[in-house]
């Protein structure tokens, strides 16, 4: 049977079960996933294979590979000899997060964060790769930090190159929200010194930006509440669009992201907690999102849902 109407099939049964137990389901379960499926801030690429690359959260960043965008298998570490160059903002830590991964020009570029739970001490790095595996990436050097007296914290980053072909990073977690900067493409570094924000809830949690183009908008995707307690986890997906990649951003209701904005798109039901960090790329079948969330045990896993637009050109899962 095709896979997708396997899982659609699927998606009517657990349709077919809520109203018959009376559970409330206000959005799809993840689909079908098998094998290593333990992740956290997932960042997905299409291999120029047709296969798939993962890194996500992890020691010296965790990778996985996949066939087939169901079965997924460990592919060690970007940086199995460790990553010293990041110490000074883990605290010593090897745990290094949510890395970006693009394929650009014949390289795969992996931007990501070190820092430690809570502070703001925080910076952003680059590496490229000419395969993605792992042990091939090359330390390219820092791309943003944060200090203490800042009120941006540099993590979570996201790589978006806009229709003139210009290269721009937003980031950001807490503090005074989402941020961008714009990148230099021929050395993936920043190209000058401003930094735009471009999403905010007064200090409120916000954090793991990303940026699509799709149609005449660009649709800035970004995790609302709190994310890493387990089941207890309050993470989920908000959105708003602009026609300029720079914003403003503003949601369905009209209200601006820079006040507090953002459309729900997928929040916690049932046995999936906290669902978010969510990544956004176009496949040969469908826009897909992929995110983690939390089971009833605290563990967290891999959330792939297709990502379809409704007529008024607002995303929507199924």
């Amino acid at each position: 049977m095709n896979l997708r109407y396997f899982l659609k099939a699927l998606a009517v049964a657990l349709l077919l079960t809520t109203a018959f137990t009376g559970e409330a389901m206000a959005y799809p379960y993840p689909g079908v996933v098998t094998g290593d499926t333990s992740v956290h801030d997932p960042s997905f690429v299409k291999t120029p294979g047709g296969t798939y690359l993962v890194a996500h959260t992890g020691d010296n960043i965790a990778l996985k590979t996949s066939t087939d965008r169901t079965a997924f298998r460990n592919a060690g570490q970007a940086f199995p000899g460790g990553a010293p160059w990041t110490t000074t903002y883990t605290g010593g830590s090897r745990n290094l997060w949510a890395p970006h991964l693009s394929y650009l020009n014949g390289r795969y570029y992996m931007y990501y964060s070190a820092s430690t739970f809570g502070s703001n001490r925080s910076a952003i790095f680059l590496a490229t790769s000419t395969t993605g595996a792992s042990g091939s990436w090359t330390n390219q050097g820092l791309v943003i930090e944060s200090r203490t007296s800042d009120d941006f914290n540099a993590i979570d980053p996201d790589l978006s190159v806009d229709d003139q072909g210009r290269w721009w990073l937003s980031f950001g977690s807490f503090w005074s929200g989402i941020k961008m900067v714009q990148l230099n493409p021929s050395t993936g570094k920043r190209s000058d010194s401003t930094i735009r924000s471009i999403a905010g809830r007064g200090g409120g949690a916000i954090e793991a930006p990303t940026i699509v183009k799709r149609g005449s908008y660009y649709y800035l995707f970004v995790s609302f509440d709190l994310c890493c307690r387990g089941a207890s986890s309050t993470y989920r997906v908000m959105v708003g669009r602009s026609s300029s990649i720079t914003g403003p951003y503003y949601d369905r209701a009209g209200r601006a992201m820079t006040s507090g904005g953002g459309t729900e798109v997928l929040a916690g039901q049932g046995s999936i907690h906290g669902p978010g960090h969510q990544d956004v790329f176009t496949d040969t079948d469908s826009d897909i999102m992929a995110y983690h969330y939390y089971t009833d045990s605290g563990a967290s896993r891999l959330g792939i849902n297709w990502l379809d637009y409704d007529s008024a050109g607002w995303p929507y899962l199924h």
